[in-house]
C-alpha cells in the first residue's frame, strides 16, 4: 500500500475508532473496563509513515543473524548480541539501555557429531545433540533397539537387562501427513489412527513414561535416539539446564526416525556408530537481559514493557525464533523515538534471554523487579515469528475486550486484525501472569513458523522484513496508547 493511500485509510479507520469508543460497552456477556483508550489522528500517522516507509528491520535484522548468529543462551553470540542491542537501544535515542544480569546455571557447549548407519546399510545419518546432553566417550557403536514399551511391568518383562551399549529408540515416531498429498483420505486416516495409538490410556502408562529416563541409565545404555516432529526431515531442538541428560541423546529427522521403526518391527537388525563431542561448564554461569526504556514524562514510576526473547537455537541463526521478535521490539523503540512520542508511562523494552531453557529470563525479570510489578501497566510479547501480527488473544481478560478493538482499531490500516478469547502459552509473557499484571502475546501469520522454528532452517531467508515492520509498528502504536491511558488498569487475581 502506498504511504498516501495508507494515510488515508489511518484517517478513516480512527473515525471509525472513535466512533467505537461511543458505542454500549458490553462484550461477550462480560462486564468491560471504561479504561479511556487515547487518541491522536496525527501521531498515528507519524508511527505509521515512520515504521513503514522508513523502517531499519531489514538492516538491523541481516546483522543480528547474518553477523552475530546463533544465540544459544550461555554462548559468547548471546553476549554479543546482548551488547549489540543495548548499543543500539543507545542510538535510537532511549533514556536507558542497559544489562540486567541473572544467574542462568551450567553452560553447555555443542560440539562436532557424526551419526553413520552401519547396518543393514552403511549411510550418513543427519542429526544433531539434544542440548544439555553429554557427548560419548569417542566413537560408540551399537545396536539400535525400539523401545516401544507403554508400561513398567511390560519394560521389566521385554527389555530389563537387555540393553546395556544400546543406542534406544525414545518411543514410535511422530505421525505426519503426506504435505504433497493433501486431502488424501487414506493418509489421514492412517494419520489419525497413529495418534489415537500413541495416545496415554492408563494411570500405568503414565507412571511409565515419567520412571523411563531412570530404568534408562540403570540399563547401562549408549544412549537415547529422538524422532523429529517436522516435516522434511527437519529437526526440532530443545533442552535446559534445569534438566540435564544423564546420558548422550540426540536427534534425527521424522523421514531416518521412521526407517529405523519399520526395520525395528521386521526384526531387521540396526546398528549406528555415533560420536558426539560436547562440554558442559564448571560451575553455573550469569546471562543478561538487555532493558531500555523511554522514561514517562508524568508517571514515571508506571511501566508499558514491549518484550521479545533474544536468544535462539543454535542448529541455524534464530530468524524467526525469535530474531523477528527481538528486531520488532528495537524497531518499535526506535519508531516512539524518532515519532516524537513522549508517553506519560514509561516505555520499557525488554529483550530476554534463556526462553528457550523455560523462560529462565523473564522469569528472573519478574524475581529482580517484584516490586515494580503492580504499576506495570502491561506486557506485550511478540514470539510467534516471521509474519505480520493479524490481532490479539485476551489471555482471559474478556473484561480488556472493549478496551482491545480500540487500540487495535487505528492499525487498521496495516492489514485486518482480530481480537479473540482464549490464551496463548509459551513464552515470556507467562512469566508476569501469576503476578497479575495484564500480559498478552500477539497473534501473527504464520509464514511457515512450524517448519523454522528450533531447525537448520530458522535462518534470515525464512523471514518477511516488511511483515515484522508492521508488527513494530503496531506494538509501537499499542506501546503509546497503553502509556497514555488515563488509569493504571486493573490487576488479574494473582496465582502466586
Amino acid at each position: 500500500m502506498k504511504l498516501r493511500a495508507m494515510l488515508v485509510a489511518a484517517a478513516a479507520a480512527m473515525l471509525s475508532f472513535q466512533a467505537a469508543l461511543r458505542a454500549p460497552v458490553v462484550a461477550q456477556g462480560v462486564a468491560q473496563r471504561d479504561v479511556g483508550v487515547p487518541t491522536d489522528d496525527a501521531l498515528v500517522a507519524r508511527m505509521i509513515e515512520e515504521g513503514m516507509k522508513r523502517s531499519h528491520v531489514q538492516r538491523d535484522l541481516e546483522y543480528l543473524l547474518d553477523v552475530i548468529g546463533p544465540r544459544l543462551s550461555g554462548s559468547p553470540e548471546m553476549r554479543r548480541a546482548n551488547e549489540w542491542t543495548q548499543q543500539k537501544f543507545k542510538e535510537y535515542g532511549m533514556d536507558r539501555a542497559e544489562l540486567e544480569r541473572w544467574s542462568f546455571g551450567v553452560g553447555w557447549t555443542r560440539g562436532p557429531m557424526s551419526v553413520r548407519m552401519v547396518a543393514p546399510q552403511n549411510r550418513v545419518l543427519f542429526g544433531a545433540s539434544y542440548a544439555w546432553a553429554p557427548g560419548t566417550n569417542g566413537p560408540t557403536p551399537g545396536p539400535v533397539v525400539y523401545l516401544d514399551a507403554r508400561t513398567t511391568a511390560e519394560f521389566n518383562q521385554r527389555f530389563a537387562g537387555k540393553l546395556r551399549g544400546a543406542w534406544v529408540m525414545s518411543g514410535p515416531s511422530t505421525p505426519l501427513r503426506n504435505s504433497d498429498a493433501p486431502g488424501v483420505a487414506a493418509d489421514s486416516i492412517r494419520v489419525d489412527s497413529m495418534h489415537l495409538a500413541q495416545a496415554l490410556r492408563t494411570d500405568d502408562e503414565a507412571h511409565y513414561r515419567q520412571v523411563r529416563g531412570a530404568l534408562l541409565i540403570r540399563e547401562q545404555i549408549a544412549g537415547v535416539i529422538l524422532g523429529s516432529e517436522k516435516e522434511f526431515n527437519l529437526l526440532t531442538m530443545s533442552g535446559s539446564p534445569g534438566a540435564i541428560v544423564p546420558y548422550p541423546m540426540f536427534i534425527v529427522g521424522n523421514d531416518d526416525y521412521g526407517q529405523m521403526e519399520r526395520l525395528a518391527k521386521r526384526g531387521e537388525p540396526v546398528k549406528l556408530d555415533v560420536d558426539i563431542k560436547n562440554t558442559f561448564t564448571s560451575a553455573p554461569i550469569d546471562q543478561y537481559n538487555t532493558v531500555a526504556e523511554i522514561r514517562g514524562s508524568e508517571k514515571p514510576d508506571e511501566v508499558v514493557i514491549l518484550g521479545a526473547h533474544l536468544d535462539s537455537w543454535d542448529l541455524s541463526t534464530g530468524g524467526t525464533d525469535n530474531g523477528t521478535g527481538a528486531i520488532a521490539v528495537l524497531e518499535a523503540a526506535r519508531i516512539l523515538k524518532a515519532s516524537g512520542v513522549t508517553p506519560k508511562r514509561t516505555i520499557r523494552f525488554v529483550l530476554f534471554s534463556g526462553e528457550e531453557q523455560g523462560l529462565l529470563g523473564s522469569q528472573a525479570y519478574t524475581e529482580d523487579h517484584g516490586k515494580e510489578l503492580p504499576k506495570v501497566q502491561a506486557i506485550l510479547v511478540l514470539d510467534n515469528g516471521t509474519g505480520k501480527i493479524t490481532g490479539m488473544a485476551t489471555q482471559g481478560r474478556d473484561d480488556l475486550r472493549d478496551m482491545w478493538k480500540a487500540m487495535l482499531q487505528p492499525a487498521a490500516a496495516l492489514g485486518q486484525l482480530v481480537l479473540r478469547s482464549g490464551r496463548k502459552t509459551g513464552t515470556d509473557h507467562l512469566a508476569f501472569e501469576p503476578f497479575g499484571v495484564p500480559s498478552f502475546n500477539y497473534d501473527q501469520m504464520t509464514r511457515g513458523y512450524n517448519h523454522t522454528h528450533h531447525s537448520q532452517v530458522d535462518d534470515y531467508d525464512h523471514t518477511v522484513p516488511t511483515d515484522v515492520a508492521q508488527a513494530a509498528t503496531i506494538m509501537a502504536i499499542n506501546a503509546w496508547q497503553l502509556a497514555d491511558m488515563r488509569d493504571l488498569l486493573p490487576r488479574a487475581p494473582k496465582s502466586k
